[in-house]
């Protein structure tokens, strides 16, 4: 239920995406990018703006092409998406902030129950992501196509 208090907390206004940092996020998430490397040019990027775009990308969908102005350009933006995906820092910047956003809900880092439904347990046996993306996307498609489905469909008990 939200209360007063929850609202605050994922209060996003004054940010200048919905998807930017806050301080206290980037705080938590700093210390866990990679430094530059050595020799070569020091790094002339702000870091934070690189994750900022991102997280714009992951959060509205977009394509790298379609980045604002005032975000980094896509080139870069796009390197250090693949630089860290391949390093694992991507992964380790969403544990830490999945770890906190569970803290401030008051419940414990890693969740005690799971929900799997068939589709994702026939994926597993199969072992093939791609089947499963494939077949839910022809479902999808189905279900577009047809006007009917929405006020046709079974209600069981």
């Amino acid at each position: 239920m939200w209360k007063p208090e929850h609202r605050c907390a994922a209060d996003r206004h004054g940010l200048r995406y919905p998807s930017d940092l806050t301080d206290a996020e980037w705080a938590l998430v700093e210390p866990l990018i990679p430094p530059a490397r050595r020799g070569g040019r020091p790094r002339d990027v702000n870091v934070r703006d690189v994750l900022n775009a991102i997280f714009y990308v992951l959060w509205t969908g977009c394509q790298w092409k379609a980045l604002p102005k005032d975000l980094p350009p896509k080139s870069t933006a796009h390197h250090y998406f693949m630089l860290w995906d391949w390093d694992g820092t991507l992964e380790r910047i969403h544990h830490a902030l999945y770890v906190a956003a569970r803290g401030q809900a008051g419940r414990e880092a890693s969740p005690t129950a799971a929900i799997i439904d068939s589709q994702s347990a026939k994926a597993a046996q199969k072992g093939a992501l791609r089947l499963t993306r494939r077949a839910s996307m022809r479902a999808r498609r189905l279900r577009v196509a047809s006007v009917t489905s929405s006020s046709t469909r079974s209600v069981s008990c």
